[in-house]
């Protein structure tokens, strides 16, 4: 019984902070944090830093607690923009999908959420399923350098990717007007895209797993140490789902703990 509770208590205990990790986390005596403010995985309600919502805003906030350093919103609409502004050390810490090419500007945790890529079609679209896709003469837009990008990138052989800067705003327009079949992304955003575009499809299934993790600033070991270590804390404790519901994301699920990858 007391070994019980020994084990629940240390899955629900922060790790403790090392003055190392904190001078590295959070530099300027803030903690920045990285988030794609257009992903609803990421942020659900943008705004001033106290109002936003969203399960990176929520985990990136109560790492800022545990430092014990303010919580600052380093705010991007795309990841390829993120990930410039880690080569700009412009945040300290930041939520993204893992990418192997991209540890050459930043550090990993161990993903904490995981969700399904797929296509949103227009109405009357021929594209039924995902095997539809890859088909000569199919346009298809996806965001650049994200983790869709890289997958259809060395997966798909007859269809012409067009890369964009956000699914949002120019992608819906290219989508609308015609100039692409299809959208690649997330199917979260893609769910949100569909709803304000009446008869759209996002298809069944899932092309490729979207990892989403927490991401270091190069040259922080101590930082990088503990980061992980709050990460699988934030698992066991509850923290992650308790954030995904609060957003309301469906078909997103939390990550196995780092020990069962």
């Amino acid at each position: 019984m007391l070994f019980a509770f020994a084990v629940l208590a240390a899955c629900t205990t922060a790790p403790t902070v090392p003055p190392a990790a904190r001078s590295e986390l959070a530099p300027t005596g803030k903690l920045r944090v990285g988030l794609i403010v257009e992903n609803p995985v990421f942020v659900t309600k943008d705004g001033p830093a106290g109002d936003m919502r969203g399960v990176a805003v929520e985990l990136g906030r109560e790492l800022a607690k545990q430092l014990g350093v303010p919580f600052e919103p380093v705010r991007y609409d795309s990841a390829a923009k993120l990930v410039d502004g880690a080569k700009a050390r412009d945040w300290d810490v930041a939520f993204l999908g893992f990418d192997q090419e991209r540890t050459a500007y930043m550090d990993f945790t161990a993903p904490y959420l995981e969700l399904g890529s797929t296509y949103l079609v227009p109405a009357g679209s021929q594209i039924r399923t995902l095997g539809d896709v890859d088909k000569p003469g199919n346009r298809v837009a996806v965001s650049q350098r994200s983790v869709q990008d890289r997958f259809l990138t060395q997966n798909l052989k007859q269809v012409q990717l067009i890369r964009i800067s956000s699914l949002g705003s120019e992608g819906l327009q290219l989508l609308n007007s015609g100039k692409v079949h299809a959208l690649a992304g997330n199917r979260i955003t893609l769910l949100g895209l569909a709803a304000k575009t009446p008869g759209s499809r996002v298809l069944e299934g899932n092309f490729a797993p979207a990892r989403h993790t927490l991401g270091v600033a190069k040259g922080r070991p101590a930082g990088t140490a503990y980061a992980k270590e709050y990460i699988e804390h934030a698992k066991t404790s509850g923290l992650v789902q308790q954030a995904i519901d609060r957003a309301a994301l469906r078909g997103v699920n939390v990550a196995p703990l780092a020990s069962r990858m």
